[in-house]
């Protein structure tokens, strides 16, 4: 099983592309078919729900409410693990400190400066070639 934190950005950017071998889309249609768990706690939850309830996306809110059941239904809530240094955003820090919760796991983020250099964070397109041998389209 691969277990990953997933940044709101490759959510938002899977629900309002058309293109669907999209790296964002991959990682999206991955999650779905149950080979990517995704790592969550209620934090990360309620800023899917307020960033993909934003007006400008223009998604139905029985969407965002399956989608919301989806996470809690294949993915593991996880409690945060304590990354002690500066991030260069420290609105993100929830992410990479629940994708610290396992020492296997991955962040798939579309917004790599606003972590740390690390191994385990990748963008979609990195993750989805690492893991699944495909190449998106963007």
């Amino acid at each position: 099983m691969i277990y990953a934190a997933i940044d709101t950005n490759v959510f938002v950017s899977a629900f309002i592309t058309n293109n669907k071998k999209a790296a964002t889309s991959l990682v999206f249609q991955h999650l779905l078919a149950g080979e990517v768990t995704p790592l969550y706690n209620d934090e990360i939850l309620a800023e899917y729900k307020e960033v993909l309830s934003r007006k400008k996306f223009h998604l139905p809110e029985e969407t965002i409410e399956d989608f919301l059941g989806t996470i809690k239904e294949r993915g593991i809530h996880e409690d945060r693990t304590p990354f002690a240094e500066a991030m260069p955003d420290e609105d993100d820090r929830v992410f990479l400190e629940i994708s610290l919760s396992r020492e296997d796991s991955f962040l798939v983020t579309g917004n790599l400066k606003h972590y740390p250099k690390l191994p385990e964070v990748v963008t979609p397109a990195e993750f989805v070639s690492r893991f699944f041998g495909e190449q998106s389209r963007e």
